[in-house]
């Protein structure tokens, strides 16, 4: 299944238009798929970064997925990028929280670590984990 990723995060926001608006503008995501309810919340949301995917919703919407996370989190998520440095800047640009400057680590890989306006925990870095 190639150009399909296997694993995909999943996580719920109070303000998953705020976080689209985040990951997109601070974090270089792309924007695949926003599915709204009456209400105006976010049901799903896809957005990519090279191969990669994340979906993403707001909370309190009611369904099975949602009861089930409850108000669970913050979580963590790894991105591989290829100028940490670069990222980082456009990030920091934007006001995003930043936990960690950019670092070389000593097994090889450089990155930073940010936290979004919910809490969740993102690493941006250049290790690329093999399967």
């Amino acid at each position: 299944m190639a150009g399909v990723p296997s694993i995909c995060p999943t996580l719920r926001y109070r303000d998953a238009k705020a976080a689209i608006k985040l990951l997109t503008g601070a974090f270089g995501f792309s924007q695949v798929a926003v599915y709204e309810g009456e209400d105006g919340s976010v049901m799903h949301a896809e957005l990519s970064y090279g191969n990669g995917l994340v979906m993403l919703g707001s909370k309190r919407t009611g369904t099975v997925f949602d009861k089930a996370m409850g108000d669970g989190g913050p979580v963590g998520v790894y991105v591989v990028v290829d100028d940490v440095d670069a990222h980082h800047r456009r990030a920091a640009e934007h006001g995003v929280e930043i936990l960690m400057e950019p670092t070389d680590q000593d097994y090889g890989s450089r990155d930073y670590m940010a936290r979004d306006a919910e809490g969740n925990i993102w690493s941006f870095g250049t290790y690329a984990p093999q399967v």
